[in-house]
């Protein structure tokens, strides 16, 4: 193989260990290899890719840190191709929104075009013990909460509502991008405070929606099923854009 050196016009100049970081995730996915599967060792490495030994170990320490290899010592040792976990993807993705300014808005337009789908989507294909964990999870702001810790564990329940949910489809990509923006509201939720100050009618009406979601998906109602989850991401967005305007106008009075 020819040495790393190359790039395409245009494209903003990367580190030489960078480049061939890429170059070795290529060559892993041009051979095949799977997850578990033995890389060459360094001295391979350097013959591959015509570089020095000292490029070979950042780029492999690039890997590692993205959570693509995974070194072991001792006997049986070695580099080995790893898979990424979905925490490891969603925390490394959350990063590159951590310094965006994420409104409400800008999560619910995604929200109320992919959720109501997924609702269609799963409806009469989940188990009995599915649908006992959606209900069980319900269970856990069958009242209004009494102090602001309540509501804020009751703001974080109802989203592992829908993260619950998206695991069962299997659409990997509509079940990550789903559960990366609950988490991703989740976080915004108690950093913002937006459960302050407690909203009943936010928990009356989320809380209604969901039951009769379930109700629909246990029935095999598709239709009913995506009108409710549509409904239900309406109203959310409506509820929880006025927790954050009210949230706007502490910051201001402070």
């Amino acid at each position: 193989m020819q040495p790393v050196t190359t790039r395409s016009k245009g494209e903003p100049k990367q580190s030489r260990p960078v480049r061939v970081a890429e170059a070795i995730k290529d060559w892993v996915v041009a051979q095949g290899l799977q997850v578990g599967d033995r890389l060459p060792s360094e001295p391979e490495l350097i013959s591959r890719f015509g570089m020095a030994k000292g490029t070979i170990r950042e780029a492999m320490r690039i890997l590692e840190a993205q959570g693509l290899v995974k070194t072991r010592s001792g006997p049986g040792g070695g580099c080995f191709v790893h898979e990424v976990s979905k925490e490891r993807a969603r925390a490394l993705l959350g990063n590159y929104f951590y310094f965006k300014d994420l409104t409400i808005a800008d999560i619910y337009q995604l929200r109320r075009v992919l959720e109501p789908e997924l609702a269609a989507q799963l409806a009469g294909q989940l188990s009995e013990d599915i649908l006992a964990q959606l209900e069980a999870n319900i269970g856990a702001y069958s009242e209004p909460a009494k102090t602001l810790d309540d509501e804020r564990e009751q703001h974080i329940a109802s989203l592992r509502f829908h993260a619950l949910l998206a695991a069962q489809s299997d659409n990997d990509l509509l079940a990550f991008l789903i559960d990366f923006m609950v988490n991703i509201l989740s976080d915004l939720t108690v950093y913002r405070r937006l459960y302050s100050p407690p909203n009943i009618q936010l928990w009356a009406n989320g809380r209604d929606y969901q039951m009769r979601l379930v109700e629909a998906l246990r029935r095999g109602d598709a239709g009913e099923a995506r009108q409710i989850m549509r409904n239900h991401m309406e109203t959310a967005q409506e509820l929880m854009e006025g927790q954050e305007a009210e949230m706007q106008r502490r910051f201001i009075s402070e």
